[in-house]
């Protein structure tokens, strides 16, 4: 009866507290640290005649943040943390759209619609001679006086399976900057948990013409703020490249890089044998067919030895321009006035087809027909190496 008792008062002390609302005792619950991918849409502000410019931030939550301008497609920011978890902008930019409106030297933009050099800025189609801007040195380079890089494209965002990004578009008419034929040019940038970003183009033409579009970021894993990359440990997957001459145009062999400064298939330091290059590298490399299975081509590989950033990059692209900023003097700035942009204070690595192609018959086609397609993927990989 004691023992019957005592069960009797303990079930009805654990009624009377569920009836005062005390929850049974659980076990805690398992938090999940799920990543959280974001797009946001802001404005950036306004151009002369009063078009507006929006930017997009592209959040993976595992520390990639990738921001777009639809000024030139521009990529203003590449923020990855460094192998002590700190983040920095990995590309170099300006402050504001007034001080991209003022010049730069194609600062993260989409270089179109051909992007690198075509010699004396003409070429011909069905035996119809096409005259473009001689904007460098007496040829054309990276689309003309006002190529892609310098109109404002149309924003969207999008969202995928494992992935945030934004698609922009834009329609250039013919006979802009003397190319002919409409062209409607598209490129998305994504993120995703693998700390990806991908670039895909593509363009339709209504009339023959060439196209060869590239992103320009200026790299320097240090940060935009850590001074030049002459430390910088390169890989190039190119056992060719294309000398040049003065005016930097192909001479038309594709030479082997062993034994000379231009190899890379060994990584090397940037600053290593710079010095043996004239004026520096601004040269493009002939990737090396892909492996089998394989979508996308091995294209570089770069590392910062100082914050163990490493950055890696595969193409459907046949060729890669590498250059080590030859140009920047120290005019351009950033945050401020804080920041002034030396000589080689960063490295581009242009995935495209070969410089002036369209006059080249043996390099890869870059003519666009009616009902042809373009497109081209690129993707940069981020990590850090402890």
């Amino acid at each position: 009866m004691k023992s019957h008792s005592r069960l009797s008062v303990l079930l009805a002390v654990a009624a009377a507290a569920v009836a005062c609302g005390a929850a049974p005792a659980k076990k805690p619950p398992t938090v999940k640290n799920e990543a959280k991918m974001t797009v946001t849409k802001a404005v950036y502000g306004k151009m002369d005649d009063g078009t507006q410019v929006d930017e997009y931030t592209l959040t993976n939550g595992k520390g990639l943040t990738v921001k777009v301008i639809t000024y030139g497609a521009m990529i203003t920011s590449v923020e990855t943390p460094d192998r002590n978890g700190k983040t920095a902008n990995i590309t170099l930019y300006r402050d504001s759209l007034k001080d991209y409106l003022a010049g730069h030297p194609f600062f993260g933009c989409v270089a179109g619609r051909y992007a690198n050099r075509i010699a004396k800025g003409k070429f011909t189609i069905d035996g119809k001679e096409y005259t473009l801007a001689t904007n460098n040195n007496g040829h054309h380079l990276h689309g003309g006086d006002k190529g892609f890089d310098k109109h404002v494209w149309q924003g969207q965002p999008v969202e995928g399976k494992g992935s945030v990004g934004v698609a922009l578009t834009r329609t250039s008419p013919d006979g802009e900057e003397g190319y002919p034929g409409k062209l409607t040019a598209s490129v998305t940038y994504s993120i995703n948990d693998k700390n990806e970003l991908k670039m895909e183009y593509s363009a339709t033409t209504d009339k023959p013409t060439h196209v060869n579009l590239t992103n320009h970021a200026y790299w320097n894993l240090g940060g935009a703020a850590s001074g030049d990359v002459l430390k910088h440990e390169l890989t190039l997957n190119a056992d060719r490249y294309l000398p040049v001459d003065d005016g930097l145009i192909p001479l038309g062999e594709l030479k082997p890089v062993k034994g000379t400064p231009m190899d890379f298939t060994k990584t090397h330091t940037i600053g290593e044998r710079i010095a043996q290059v004239k004026g520096g590298y601004d040269h493009a490399y002939i990737l090396n067919a892909k492996k089998a299975g394989e979508e996308l081509t091995f294209t570089a590989r770069v590392f910062d030895p100082k914050s163990g950033r490493v950055m890696e990059i595969y193409t459907s692209e046949p060729a890669v321009q590498l250059y080590t900023g030859n140009f920047l003097d120290g005019t351009l700035q950033a945050d401020g006035g804080k920041i002034a942009y030396q000589k080689h204070a960063a490295l581009c690595l242009e995935t495209e087809h070969y410089p002036d192609s369209p006059n080249r018959p043996e390099f890869p086609s870059t003519l666009l027909k009616p009902g042809q397609t373009y497109k081209h993927v690129t993707v940069h990989k981020f990590g850090v190496k402890k």
